[in-house]
């Protein structure tokens, strides 16, 4: 396939997923391109669009929750801008299809990490952002975040805040989160934490960035302490 017909594609593929048609296709191949296949990689792209996403999800929540206090919508804001939230949209998107990784990267299961497809698909709100402005953006981020926003009637606890509230009711240590294991390749990297209180308990469990892998800790160590 040329070059010529790979921008056509792509360009395609944009106005199909996000009702936009690219004026300037560079900062859409730059946002999915990894560090592996290019120095001119989706990095700086996902910083802008991790505050775009966080703007408009400020936003809708405020509108949709109009009683809720401050803490609440930041409990649900926190929810909904995960990596991992992130990376379930960008596979409903077919992002993976069209990311531009090395070999390694690839051979590695880079297209299907949700390190990856979490920036990416922030960087690919960045880059809409850019070449759109921001009602190309929120339309977009409405429509593919969707139900996703209601899908709890009050808001999600974060295991670890709700960790820490247990152990301060009960007149415990506060909760402390070691790294116990490291692995995978650099785009990849798989954590293991142990979450603990004191010697009263803990709990250990995986993730691939250190904030999940504290997250199900947390969890794990809430599921056993509440039995």
């Amino acid at each position: 396939m040329s070059v010529a017909e790979s921008d056509v594609r792509l360009a395609d593929w944009i106005a199909t997923t996000f009702g936009h048609r690219p004026t300037d296709l560079a900062g859409f191949e730059r946002a999915l391109t990894h560090g592996s296949q290019a120095a001119a990689n989706y990095e700086r792209l996902e910083f802008l669009g991790d505050r775009v996403l966080g703007l408009v999800m400020a936003e809708w929540l405020f509108e949709v929750f109009a009683g809720e206090p401050e803490g609440a919508l930041s409990k649900r804001l926190n929810a909904l801008v995960t990596g991992a939230v992130c990376a379930d949209v960008a596979r409903e998107l077919g992002v993976s299809a069209q990311l531009r990784l090395g070999k390694q990267a690839r051979d590695d299961g880079a297209a299907d990490s949700d390190n990856v497809l979490g920036d990416v698909m922030e960087a690919l709100i960045g880059a809409l952002y850019l070449d759109a402005g921001l009602s190309a953006a929120r339309d977009v981020i409405r429509k593919a975040w969707g139900s996703r926003v209601v899908t709890h009637s009050s808001a999600p606890q974060h295991p670890k805040s709700a960790l820490q509230e247990w152990a301060a009711a009960h007149n415990r240590r506060t909760p402390a989160y070691e790294v116990v294991e490291r692995s995978g390749p650099h785009h990849a990297p798989r954590f293991t934490v142990k979450a603990s209180i004191g010697p009263l308990a803990e709990a250990m469990a995986e993730g691939s960035s250190k904030q999940e892998a504290e997250t199900a800790a947390a969890a794990a160590l809430l599921g056993k302490l509440r039995r």
